[in-house]
């Protein structure tokens, strides 16, 4: 990396684009402070994944880790709608957040979508701009070619491209780096660390800006996906958007030294840290989570034959913590005098708690479970 050369600004009339090099190609990595923070970070991720295959009903709690990431990505980008916000349905949602809450619901709908369809598609270009379609669906950028790649100039900051803060590259050569970039992902015939490997496919994605709106969603989706295809991650239980909304400044940062100083070495350690960061803060999540569910149980054994059904609205509480009486009625198939008395019972033992004020639609949160996630 000591000779990186990150790429030229080309003038392009009124405007220079910046136009990255290719990244299909041969790495060497000779920083020992690197290869350092690698190891730790190949060593916690494996810990991860280790610890996933022994937790029970892993999967009940992963819907909560991409709410997260949903929400954090979005944060990102502007939007400010947090956990319990998006726990919400659409109808009780306040109208001056309902087009954030929006974007957050097509973010968890097209990562899902992106995880299911890994099963049968490679990551690539196809992937990426089937989840872009998703993404964008129905929102604010709805009219921006969702699921294409860009067929005009786009630019980031600024009022116009005459003040731009990054030009990325001309519309006409986006399919030949994304091109390259999906050659990258596949190439066997260089080794390359695999957690690097997806560094350097986020920042070049992020260059190449494919899309006219929607990119930066999209590559930090990326991440999560590429660590399940290649088999590192078993579950999608990774997300950085969380470090990278608490550092923003540093991530943009980073990523634009890239481009101005050919700085890859300082990228490298950003993510690096974030994924070691990350994957100890995931493992102590789960830990908790354990905990909690332990506490609950207990709590449960008070009501007697009562605690199966009980058990049976806790474990999709797990899933999506936020629940009203109607959905508890038919998840256990009990009258309404008898759910209406389960509901109570839990709030008198303190794992929900209404959340509207209401007298009829009224909400219960989990929320011991919540403040997990925040």
């Amino acid at each position: 990396m000591k000779n990186f050369k990150a790429g030229q600004y080309i003038k392009q009339g009124t405007y220079k684009s910046f136009q990255p090099e290719k990244i299909d190609r041969q790495w060497n990595i000779e920083n020992m402070e690197l290869l350092n923070l690698l190891s730790q970070a190949d060593r916690q991720l494996g810990r991860l994944d280790m610890y996933s295959e022994y937790i029970p009903n892993i999967d009940l709690f992963i819907s909560m880790h991409i709410l997260k990431e949903a929400t954090q990505s979005s944060k990102i980008e502007g939007t400010k709608t947090n956990i319990e916000d998006a726990l919400l349905d659409k109808e009780d949602v306040n109208e001056e957040k309902k087009d954030d809450w929006e974007e957050v619901q097509n973010y968890i709908s097209a990562l899902n979508s992106a995880i299911t369809n890994l099963e049968k598609l490679p990551f690539s270009s196809r992937l990426i701009k089937e989840t872009h379609q998703i993404l964008l669906r129905g929102v604010r950028g709805k009219h921006k070619l969702p699921g294409e790649f860009r067929s005009s100039q786009n630019w980031i900051g600024g009022a116009s491209i005459s003040d731009a803060i990054f030009i990325p590259p001309i519309n006409a050569t986006i399919n030949e780096f994304m091109g390259d970039l999906e050659n990258f992902v596949h190439n066997d015939e260089y080794f390359f660390p695999e957690i690097l490997k997806i560094a350097l496919i986020h920042y070049q994605f992020e260059t190449i800006h494919p899309f006219l709106d929607g990119n930066g969603r999209v590559g930090r989706l990326m991440i999560t996906l590429y660590l399940v295809e290649k088999g590192i991650l078993k579950k999608p239980i990774l997300y950085l958007s969380d470090f990278f909304e608490r550092n923003r400044t540093l991530y943009y940062d980073n990523l634009t030294r890239v481009r101005e100083k050919n700085d890859l070495l300082q990228w490298f350690k950003f993510f690096l840290v974030g994924v070691i960061e990350t994957a100890k803060n995931s493992i102590s999540t789960f830990d908790s989570i354990l905990k909690l569910q332990k506490e609950v149980e207990t709590k449960l054994q008070a009501l007697g034959s009562r605690s199966i059904n009980a058990q049976i609205i806790i474990n999709y509480l797990f899933q999506r913590p936020i629940i009203e009486v109607q959905k508890a009625k038919m998840l256990t198939q009990l009258s309404s005098p008898s759910v209406y008395k389960l509901i109570d019972d839990l709030e008198k033992l303190q794992i929900i708690e209404e959340i509207t004020g209401l007298k009829r639609g009224k909400l219960y949160l989990f929320r011991d479970y919540t403040k997990l996630f925040s």
